[in-house]
Parts: structure tokens; C-alpha cells; sequence
């Protein structure tokens, strides 16, 4: 019983913290949208504060459908629209500290950490990768994250 309740206060504190962060800063970004588009049903990207919140993405290949391309092209092109949106609500990739990362197949971690090293700049914030059931258009990944200035 004394365990959960210092676990529930915990959160508490950590909760409030985020919240506090996410509301006093607000002088570093104007609330606003990125890459939301008539009738769609999510933003890309939405700025509230000095934090920024990414939605799953995947990105789009020039030409050809995603499940034409190896996890390698699909993690570049998941992290350049990551990049895009970062940049367009004016943030850095290095503002970046929490990053969820939607494997269809979970064996393609490997892969998908070679591509992830060489474009998410150091410090890499903090990630979790899990394995799903589908992702649309023949996607083998999605990635979002959280992005806060300082």
C-alpha cells in the first residue's frame, strides 16, 4: 500500500513538472498546427508552448509505393518527415527528447537503428521501439516524438 502511494505521488510530481514546462515557457513558440490539411483527421505536428508534439509519421517516396522500399529507405524517409516538421514549427532535430518508433516487424530493429544513428543527432533523446500489427500505405514504420525548446 505505501509502495502505491509513493508511486502514484511520484507521477504525480513528474506529471506536474511536464505540465509546468509545457505552460511557462510559452514565450519560445506560439501555439499552432503544422501539416494539417482540410478534412484530414490529424495534424502532423502541433506546437503547444515551447513543446512540440510529432505525429506517427512515415514520409512519402518520390515515386513508387513504401512497400516498393527496404527499412533502410523507410527510416530515412520516416526521419526526414520527422525533420520537416520539427523544422517547419521551428525547432531543431537536437530539441528532440522523446521518440516512439512503430516497427511492423520487429526484427527489422537492426536496420532500422543503422539509418536512426547516422541522422538523429546526439544527444539521442529517449526512445521506445514496439512492434505492431499494420501500418497503412505499406509502411514498415512510423515515428513520432516530442520535441521540447530550452
Amino acid at each position: 500500500m505505501k509502495t502505491e502511494i509513493l508511486r502514484i505521488v511520484k507521477r504525480s510530481i513528474l506529471l506536474a513538472g511536464l505540465l509546468a514546462i509545457g505552460t511557462s515557457c510559452s514565450a519560445f513558440a506560439q501555439n499552432k498546427t503544422i501539416g494539417f490539411k482540410p478534412g484530414a483527421v490529424f495534424s502532423e505536428g502541433r506546437v503547444v508552448g515551447n513543446m512540440l508534439f510529432v505525429a506517427g509519421l512515415k514520409g512519402h517516396p518520390a515515386t513508387g509505393t513504401l512497400a516498393d522500399l527496404d527499412m533502410s529507405a523507410q527510416t530515412a524517409l520516416a526521419l526526414g518527415a520527422v525533420k520537416n516538421v520539427v523544422e517547419e514549427a521551428g525547432f531543431k532535430m537536437t530539441d528532440i527528447v522523446s521518440v516512439n518508433v512503430y516497427l511492423v516487424d520487429i526484427n527489422d530493429i537492426d536496420k532500422m537503428n543503422e539509418v536512426y544513428k547516422k541522422l538523429m543527432p546526439d544527444p539521442k533523446p529517449t526512445r521506445v521501439t514496439v512492434e505492431v500489427g499494420h501500418i497503412r500505405s505499406g509502411g514498415r514504420i512510423e515515428i513520432s516524438c516530442i520535441a521540447i525548446k530550452q
